[in-house]
């Protein structure tokens, strides 16, 4: 009957307390690599996009996540006021301003 199933014996306690411990190194391991290559970077990123926000002010020129360009004319709480042609504003909020452009970009586009 050997042929096909193999025998158990027991082992000593210690070794399978310390072998579960050891198991558990990887999986520590991952998540430490995790956090340094993906979880810390976008919060940094996200740090820097909140506090871009809160610095616009009217006459800065930006970006919205739509890809529209314009410039702030009002800014209010919650929502900033772009002007995107001569005469046309739009509302959009705070959080849909995906990038500040250096003054004189609306002219040379």
């Amino acid at each position: 009957m050997s042929l096909f199933i193999s025998d158990a014996y027991a082992q000593a306690a210690g070794a399978s307390q310390q072998g579960s411990l050891m198991s558990l190194l990887p999986l520590v391991a991952i998540f430490i690599v995790f956090y340094f290559l993906l979880i810390r970077p976008q919060q940094k990123r996200a740090k820097e996009h909140k506090k871009m926000t809160e610095a616009i002010a009217k006459g800065d020129e930006v970006v919205t996540t739509g890809g529209t360009l314009g410039k702030v004319t009002r800014v209010g709480e919650s929502f900033i006021t772009v002007e995107v042609a001569a005469g046309v504003e739009i509302k959009v909020q705070r959080a849909a301003i995906q990038a500040l452009m250096p003054k004189g970009t609306i002219k040379s586009a």
